[in-house]
Parts: structure tokens; C-alpha cells; sequence
């Protein structure tokens, strides 16, 4: 197109306005969102309590980026649809994304992230848990008198040649069967589980550790536990 050799394309004229585009925006990004994002996650403390939470054998003296930064990066990324981390090749000089992070540097790669959460171990899974719980004591200014605590397994589908994927016969396809573990909204936990399992399998264990983090904060609390007919089993009835 002719006008693209000035740097600007004319759409005609709109009442008294002429419209115009030009390519002089500089670094420009689409996720407006993250700056709501932010002011939540500093309201809440999410990403600085799971960053604590995660163990880190990095030499501090020699690292670039903080965990507190790249756990911002990555879930800021997730809540705005961002799952695969090859996506951060391109977000991580995202202007808002920085500003978000609270940097003016480049952020975490695809391969610094990847390494970030493939070194988690069962202890980490934990205290991720225990983030969810604490957060969600943290939202209620004074103890609830009932809780309906309910517990559900669901389905991930799985496309490629993910490690220990199984076909399941009532999803009909080949998945993961994560159990979650809701109050109201809030989500208490989330395990990641093979699909040829029972779909009961580690409630029970899930379930007493909830129950306990939650009376140590509200002794005096009724807790009632919710979950399918899939679920009574007499480990967890017990």
C-alpha cells in the first residue's frame, strides 16, 4: 500500500475527524488486565506467599531473576490465558508484563520457568496447598460457623505423549483426573493424579489435612464434607 511507506494508513473522515493509523505506538501490549491483576496480587500477597512456600537451591548470589518474580510472571500469564511456556518467549518483554512483575528488565525465559516448576517436589506440592488454605482463612474476617467443604475429580484431557497418560472409559478420552477440593469458590486443593485410578483416591488424606489446618484457625467451626456417590468410601465416611 502506497501510504505505508510514511508510516500511516487514512480511513477517511468522520464528521469533522479525520481517521488515521500510524505505526509510531512503540512498545504496545493487548493485556491491559494485568495491572488489575497486580494490584490484587499485592492486596492478597499470593505470589510473594507461594514464592516463600517453593524451596529454591539456585546460588543467590548468581541469579537473575528472584522466585518471587518468575512466580508472578508465570501466574499473571496464566490468568490471562497464557498456558504453555513457550508463550513467555514473547512475553517476557512484554512492557506490561514487566511493569506487572514489577521490573524494567527481561523476565524469566520458557526454559527458566520450565526449570522452575519441573524441580518442584511432593514437599512443594504441599505448601502450595497449604498457600490456597491460608489464603482462603486470610479472605474471612471472622470464623464461619459452617462450612460445606466438597470434593469432585474431573477430567484434563491430554493430546500428546504427556508422561503417564491413560486412557479413561467415562471421559472417553485419554486424561489426567486431578481431585479438587472446593469451599464456596475457593479452591482448598487441587491434586494431579494418573485417570486409571480410583477417582476417591487420596480424598480421604486430602480431606483430614484440610480439615485440621482449618480448626487450628477455627476450632469451633461444623465442617461438612460434600462429594458424589463416587465417593463413599469407608476410609473417607470414617
Amino acid at each position: 500500500m502506497p501510504n505505508c511507506t510514511r508510516g500511516e494508513m487514512e480511513f477517511g473522515r468522520l464528521g469533522r475527524c479525520t481517521i488515521e493509523a500510524n505505526f509510531e505506538g512503540g512498545a504496545l501490549s493487548s493485556d491491559g488486565g494485568l495491572m488489575l491483576l497486580r494490584q490484587v496480587d499485592r492486596r492478597i500477597g499470593l505470589s510473594r506467599a507461594v514464592a516463600d512456600a517453593l524451596h529454591d537451591p539456585r546460588n543467590q548470589e548468581r541469579i537473575t531473576h528472584e522466585m518471587r518474580d518468575l512466580v508472578a510472571q508465570r501466574l499473571y500469564a496464566l490468568c490471562c490465558g497464557y498456558e504453555d511456556l513457550n508463550d513467555h518467549a514473547a512475553l517476557r518483554n512484554d512492557p506490561l508484563m514487566q511493569t506487572a512483575v514489577g521490573t524494567l528488565d527481561e523476565l524469566g525465559s520458557s526454559p527458566t520457568l520450565c526449570r522452575l516448576e519441573q524441580r518442584a517436589t511432593r514437599a512443594d506440592i504441599v505448601a502450595l496447598n497449604r498457600v490456597l488454605i491460608d489464603q482462603f482463612i486470610a479472605s474471612h474476617a471472622q470464623a464461619p460457623q459452617e462450612l460445606v467443604v466438597d470434593v469432585d475429580a474431573s477430567d484434563i484431557p491430554l493430546h500428546g505423549e504427556q508422561e503417564q497418560t491413560e486412557f479413561h472409559a467415562y471421559y472417553d478420552h485419554y486424561c489426567y483426573l486431578p481431585l479438587y477440593v472446593f469451599a464456596g469458590r475457593a479452591m482448598l486443593a487441587c491434586v494431579l493424579r494418573r485417570s486409571r485410578i480410583d477417582g476417591a483416591k487420596h480424598a480421604a488424606a486430602v480431606i483430614k489435612l484440610i480439615v485440621t489446618r482449618l480448626r487450628q484457625t477455627w476450632p469451633a467451626i461444623r465442617i461438612i464434607v460434600r462429594g458424589d456417590s463416587g465417593f463413599c468410601r469407608q476410609r473417607l465416611i470414617r
